[in-house]
């Protein structure tokens, strides 16, 4: 058996910058990744089988295909490799812009070419089929992303820097937040893109105005750095300058009822 951790994605800044004749949108966004996300499990097996268990697999019981199992059946058509048993420990917030089933697809193909000696190198291509936030997830560190997100440029990062995830438990629907984008291109990343924005905020707090309480929250915390929204929402991040502020942040946001994880960049 092989064990992935699918690393919650955070786009410490992300710019739209056009709508695309393809139906996507360029973009230009700051990948990160943090230490702590949805756990995948992959064993040969004589049948194929998948298994969701954790806090949020409820949300996606029933669903019989999902990117896990389109990536792994994309594994097999292009390396082989018989049939598996896939387990999904689903511990991220489910639509919440941290990679979610993106993030999941990716482990799910490292843990396969673990098994059957195939370099990450070479599912790249399958990644990108899969989805826009799937090669990223798959390359795993920091990197800068263009095009749909898929053109990756690796950059230094901020491992070990400590960071709050939090969700205020409403899902916001990526497609409805990027209709809503306002199509002004407001410009390129800039020398650091920590200096950044994110262009999808304006549209997902509109949708669901709780993210406002979040960022509030997050700001006002002792020690916290950059404070944003990730990818399209709910959830939104800080970075802290130290673990005791980051940690002194959890116990003052505890009585919320929000999804809280506490962890680190890599």
């Amino acid at each position: 058996m092989v064990t992935e951790i699918a690393k919650a994605k955070l786009n410490l800044a992300l710019h739209v910058r056009a709508r695309r004749p393809d139906g996507y949108h360029e973009l230009e966004t700051l990948f990160a990744f943090v230490a702590d996300g949805d756990v995948v499990q992959v064993e040969p097996s004589e049948a194929d089988s998948f298994t969701i268990t954790g806090p949020f697999g409820a949300l996606l019981s029933g669903e019989g295909d999902n990117l896990v199992t389109r990536a792994a059946s994309a594994f097999r058509e292009r390396f082989g490799g018989g049939a598996h048993a896939i387990t999904l420990d689903k511990r991220l917030p489910v639509a919440s812009g941290i990679g979610g089933g993106s993030a999941d697809a990716a482990a799910t193909l490292r843990a396969l070419g673990v098994l059957h000696g195939v370099a990450v190198d070479e599912m790249f291509d399958i990644a990108d089929r899969l989805g826009s936030d799937v090669p990223a997830c798959l390359f795993g560190r920091s990197a800068i992303g263009r095009g749909r997100g898929e053109q990756l440029e690796p950059v230094a990062g901020l491992p070990g820097m400590p960071v709050l995830l939090v969700n205020p438990g409403v899902g916001v629907s990526t497609a409805e937040v990027f209709r809503r984008w306002d199509g002004v291109d407001r410009g390129p990343l800039p020398v650091d893109p920590r200096a950044g924005r994110n262009d999808l905020e304006p549209p997902a707090r509109a949708i669901a105005p709780v993210i406002d309480d979040v960022l509030e929250a997050l700001a006002a915390s002792q020690g916290a750095g950059l404070v944003r929204m990730s990818g399209s929402g709910a959830t939104c991040f800080a970075l802290f300058e130290d673990v005791a502020s980051r940690d002194a942040a959890v116990e003052a946001l505890a009585g919320r009822g929000w999804w809280m994880l506490a962890s680190y960049l890599t």
